[in-house]
């Protein structure tokens, strides 16, 4: 069993102890809960790429006391020439997830970085970017050892990635997955990164890193291009947010389904259960779920091309009819399809009270799988996320591949304010479980009192899937009460059983800081991560 560390001066959490420790090693300098996101950031880009990188997109909330929470969108647009028209050309009836194809829109999250320590400049944040990437620039050049998951989800998905351009070079040494414990170095990613804090964000998007980024991308196919990079830009925006009894919530806005996180939780509040992990508890979060996806997948996409503002969904009013449909005993039946995803979310917060929840994902394990050949990234496949004229049979909506428009995110960064004046960050990797984790680990630890690493390493649920494997099941782990398993199904749920501890419930992680200042954090035991302070 996992203990809750605690300290005073800061804490950070990342679903990689290599990771846990750059941030650490930054707040020791004097550095703050930014640069230690960013140091963690690009060390999981190299010791967990099959999980997350450089090539994909990110998305931040940072609260700072006596101020309001800002969001930071790092997400990066469809091609100009990601046109609907290319698809149909190649024989292509919807967007693929592998290949380059698959690699459609720009990768966005070294520009968040930039914004990030731009605002945390305006903190007095002073470390060097080339300090920031110290860590990752070492394990990339020397190498880091593999751990299991990296090695299962090579051997899982070989027959989809084997023959995408770059990935057989990069990560299948002597051409098989890589053993756990391995050593693997990635030359060109290091060189990429150091350049990056040599030169700064904006080489990535419009200097000569940028050249070299422009033409890998048209050396295999991919039809990004140096335009698109250069026209891109990180952005400030407001965040979403919600009252509930004990807390005000914020999450992101769309492009990303932080609507249907906040609206879990809000909806479950206005159930009135009163004990965890009891039939109430479990059934109420899944039942609110439902209406929550519902309610995502009809609007939920672009914010330029969505029919309904998302607000109108947080609004008291409207959170007390869609509670009020949701049956306290019998499932609604689910056949709605699920959505894909993968991801890494790690947290910081330092001494001064400056917390960061920050969400950097490729979308599917190894993105698109293409791996550039001279800047060694890996490029993420957000864009299968979009939908083509007719697929399926069904109208596009804000989801319709345009070019210059964002995609769908499941991704999702959580911060919570509560009224006594804690403040938590939290979050997982996962997909379509990234609400479904958030609703368990924020009820179990902010109504129901329970231990923040003992909300996390509790056993968890999944209504539908993470990965790409087409499944509405609520699948539950194994380590459940046998009698609530047996009431969920008379309740009409379609469970499916899972290992007691399965990475297919994600990686989170949480962090919070009491009035007084001191600090807790957890970490998954699903993961290879650490929660670190001092």
């Amino acid at each position: 069993m996992l203990n809750t560390p605690r300290a005073r001066r800061g804490m950070v959490t990342a679903p990689h102890h290599l990771a846990a420790e750059a941030g650490l090693a930054v707040l020791r300098e004097g550095g703050n809960a930014i640069e230690a996101t960013v140091a963690m950031a690009a060390c999981l880009t190299v010791v967990y790429p099959h999980m997350t990188g450089i090539g994909g997109d990110g998305f931040w909330l940072i609260a700072v006391p006596g101020r309001d929470v800002i969001a930071i969108e790092a997400c990066g647009r469809a091609a100009a020439k990601a046109t609907p028209e290319l698809y149909k050309s190649n024989g292509l009836g919807s967007i693929p997830w592998r290949g380059p194809l698959a690699a459609n829109t720009v990768a966005a999250t070294v520009s968040g970085w930039g914004e990030a320590l731009k605002f945390s400049a305006e903190l007095g944040g002073s470390l060097p970017l080339s300090r920031l990437v110290q860590d990752a620039v070492w394990h990339a050049e020397n190498g880091f050892a593999v751990t299991q998951s990296q090695h299962d989800l090579t051997r899982d998905k070989l027959p989809e990635l084997k023959d995408v351009p770059g990935f057989a070079a990069r990560f299948l040494p002597a051409g098989a997955p890589p053993a756990e414990r391995s050593l693997m170095k990635l030359p060109a990613l290091g060189a990429t990164l150091k350049a990056i804090g040599a030169k700064g964000a904006e080489d990535f998007y419009r200097g000569d890193l940028a050249r070299k980024i422009a033409a890998d991308l048209a050396r295999i196919g991919s039809p990004v291009s140096a335009g698109d990079l250069a026209r891109h830009q990180a952005r400030r925006v407001a965040p979403l947010s919600v009252d509930i009894a004990s807390a005000k919530l914020f999450n992101f806005p769309p492009p990303t389904q932080g609507l249907a996180s906040l609206m879990i939780l809000a909806l479950f509040d206005r159930l009135g259960v009163r004990a965890a992990e009891g039939f109430d508890h479990i059934h109420g979060l899944v039942e609110a779920t439902k209406q929550a996806f519902l309610v995502r997948d009809r609007i939920v996409g672009d914010p330029a091309s969505m029919p309904e503002a998302p607000e109108l969904y947080l609004q008291p009013a409207k959170l007390d009819e869609l509670a009020a449909r949701i049956d306290r005993k019998q499932a609604l039946p689910w056949p709605q399809p699920a959505s894909a995803g993968d991801t890494t979310w790690m947290g910081a917060i330092d001494g001064n009270g400056v917390a960061v929840s920050f969400i950097q994902s490729i979308y599917f394990e190894f993105g698109s799988g293409c791996v550039l050949e001279e800047t060694g990234i890996n490029w993420q496949n957000r864009g299968s996320s979009f939908v083509l004229d007719g697929q399926d049979g069904q109208p596009a909506g804000p989801r319709r591949l345009v070019p210059g428009r964002m995609p769908f995110h499941t991704l999702n960064p959580a911060l919570a304010r509560f009224a006594d004046g804690r403040v938590m960050v939290y979050g997982t990797m996962g997909g379509e479980g990234q609400p479904q984790t958030q609703s368990a680990v924020f009820t179990r630890y902010g109504m129901f009192g329970q231990g923040l690493q003992a909300a996390i390493t509790a056993p968890r649920w999944l209504l539908g899937k993470t990965w790409g494997e087409n499944s509405v099941t609520l699948k539950l782990e194994s380590r459940f009460d046998p009698a609530l398993v047996a009431a969920l199904k008379a309740a009409g749920h379609d469970v499916e059983l899972l290992g007691p501890f399965t990475g297919t419930m994600g990686h989170a992680g949480a962090i919070v800081q009491y009035a007084d200042g001191v600090l807790e954090g957890a970490t998954d035991p699903r993961s290879d991560g650490a929660a670190a302070g001092f």
